[in-house]
């Protein structure tokens, strides 16, 4: 929701998404852009969360905890190490979990099916991180082939002691 306007489709939103994101490299993420659609969605259910006074602070963790998802997509992105892309990459994942656990509480006041559709998205996300994040972890950390001359079973037998 942008000015009072609700999207239809995901596809509809993306169209009105400014050039300076679309532009960047970073857009090239689905992860991201499913990130920052779902900040977008967030902004009416928070709004009507908090006029509930049983839901005012879930509607306060709410709006944190998904905005957060792509800020932290997007800060690691910007890392130059692997090591601390992960690290946020792994904040994202936790903020997704958070605001999926977020959606699930409030669906008392949002209804099953809101809740369920962010749910939904949310799942997408945290499955797309999970994808991500051991692809990166384990980045950095390969060597070249070296031929080892060690036979394992030699090292069961005839084992020396002082």
């Amino acid at each position: 929701m942008v000015d009072g306007v609700r999207y239809k489709t995901y596809e509809e939103w993306l169209g009105t998404v400014p050039d300076e994101f679309r532009n960047d490299v970073l857009w090239q993420m689905e992860v991201y852009r499913l990130a920052l659609f779902a900040v977008d969605i967030a902004w009416p259910d928070v709004s009507k969360l908090v006029k509930d006074k049983r839901t005012v602070g879930l509607a306060d963790q709410l709006c944190r905890s998904v905005g957060s998802v792509s800020s932290n997509i997007s800060e690691g992105y910007s890392r130059s190490s692997k090591r601390d892309q992960t690290r946020f990459y792994e904040y994202a994942l936790g903020s997704a979990r958070e605001s999926r656990g977020w959606y699930y509480k409030g669906r008392h006041v949002l209804t099953n099916d809101v809740s369920l559709h962010r749910i939904r998205i949310l799942t997408q996300i945290i499955r797309l991180l999970l994808t991500i994040i051991p692809k990166n972890r384990y980045a950095d950390l390969k060597e070249s082939p070296t031929e080892y001359s060690i036979v394992p079973h030699n090292l069961l037998d005839d084992i020396p002691f002082t």
